[in-house]
């Protein structure tokens, strides 16, 4: 099939390249010459794991395509997914305007039925408002072609996108018509050739669930994020509570990590438009308030944790902290909402230096950060090491599992060390001469 993915962010460029990986003829389209120029040339604008391959060889196949053509796209496809920014806006409502203007610009180009398929995460309701906008633009030009409206919202990880698109665990698809339904049915019949994974419903349902769906992890999250803070005060360890209430078949492993906070442009982004969409019909929200409030509070813990341990050595202004991770997880360099951006302006305002280093997201670190001062790029974890009072982690690269803890210690001048991801053993660290902190765990110089 003919498909059209209007969009080449983390979803849109996944999801196309995996669907030309499929066999499907993908154009993938966006406004931004630059990008689209980049990736004609091979470019890939993000890092994911696997991406650049796939991309690749699908463009050197021809079933893989890229343009900035509006006409072109409409015209010579059958189904078009929107798969464009939904960012934050005022008051934590999602900013539909990328949405509806994509959905402007493909009924300008029209020239028959189309499937439009919104595959961006997008609050219930934005169905009918892309349909308005469809139906308004048509009736400028004086046609009358008909169309149908699908939501088919990704359930993409960063850092595993490739994988969870190829390998689907669930394809929702709220469709009110038989023929959009059929059509979406054959677009992802290759994905679920083991079992059939594809959830029909409404689209208003559909559209919920996503929200729902991260809603509910981060909820775990912060849940246990709180746990840990009760786990510290009491000598309890959040790391064999978390074993103890995962293996309840109930609960489950999933999403149990206490740590330095999620970030992202998906879960912090969604609770807030969730919330907004609840305040805008009359509905108070106040466990998605609270998870949202936690949250943002533990993106502080570090920061405390490293202020109180230098207040009886002469205060944290002038000491030189090395940071490993910036980005908001591993695998990917994505830098939005992540917890290393708060703790390095904290920091910072304490009077720190620090030295930062990350595998991947140091670029757009160094783009965010380029007008503070005090701040040095490293080219690995022992360069950010060197001359450091303290080193935490923020983010759980696997490159940090196994370093020389010898050889750390050698370059450091202190021996803290703050592990905002629970990523070593407290007992093995203190072994080799750390004085460490972890998240939930009490440390050497915690009393319960």
């Amino acid at each position: 099939m003919r498909l059209l993915m209007v969009g080449t962010g983390y979803v849109g460029l996944v999801t196309g390249a995996c669907m030309a990986e499929m066999g499907h003829h993908v154009i993938c389209l966006d406004i931004d010459t630059r990008k689209i120029a980049e990736l004609n040339k091979g470019s890939i604008p993000i890092y994911e794991p696997g991406l650049e391959e796939i991309v690749k060889r699908n463009h050197e196949a021809g079933r893989l395509e890229f343009t900035t053509d509006y006409r072109r796209g409409v015209q010579e496809t059958e189904v078009i997914f929107i798969a464009v920014p939904t960012p934050e806006g005022d008051e934590g409502a999602c900013d539909l305007s990328y949405v509806l203007q994509a959905a402007r610009m493909i009924a300008q180009s029209m020239e028959g039925y189309r499937i439009i398929v919104n595959k961006s995460t997008v609050p219930v309701g934005t169905a009918e408002l892309v349909r308005q906008a469809v139906s308004d633009e048509l009736k400028k030009r004086d046609v009358d072609f008909s169309f149908d409206i699908v939501s088919n919202p990704e359930f993409l990880k960063e850092g595993s996108a490739v994988a969870d698109c190829m390998k689907p665990d669930r394809i929702i698809i709220g469709s009110d018509t038989e023929v959009a339904t059929e059509a979406l049915r054959a677009i992802y019949a290759a994905f679920t050739l083991n079992h059939d994974r594809i959830l029909i419903m409404d689209i208003p349902s559909a559209e919920m669930t996503k929200y729902a769906a991260n809603v509910m992890l981060a909820t775990r999250i912060s849940l246990m994020n709180e746990f840990a803070a009760i786990c510290e005060r009491v000598g309890a360890n959040i790391n064999q509570v978390r074993v103890g209430i995962g293996s309840d078949s109930r609960i489950g492993y999933q999403f149990l990590y206490a740590g330095a906070g999620y970030g992202g442009s998906c879960f912090p982004k969604d609770i807030r438009a969730l919330r907004r969409t609840a305040q805008t019909i009359g509905l108070v929200t106040p466990i998605m308030d609270a998870v949202d409030g936690v949250n943002e509070e533990q993106k502080k813990l570090l920061a405390a944790k490293i202020k109180s341990h230098f207040a009886s050595r002469g205060g944290i202004k002038g000491k030189t902290i090395g940071i490993w991770g910036l980005s908001f997880k591993p695998n990917t360099d994505d830098m939005r909402e992540a917890p290393s951006l708060q703790l390095i302006r904290e920091l910072l305002h304490e009077g720190a230096k620090l030295r930062l280093f990350d595998p991947v997201a140091q670029e757009n670190a160094r783009s965010l950060l380029q007008d503070e001062e005090g701040i040095h790029f490293c080219k690995d974890e022992y360069e950010a090491a060197e001359k450091a009072d303290a080193v935490a982690l923020v983010t759980e690269w696997k490159q940090f599992r196994f370093v020389d803890f010898r050889e750390i210690q050698r370059h450091m001048e202190g021996k803290a060390f703050f592990d905002g991801r629970n990523q070593y053993k407290p007992q093995e660290m203190r072994t080799k001469g750390f004085i460490y902190y972890g998240i939930g765990i009490p440390s050497s110089s915690e009393k319960p």
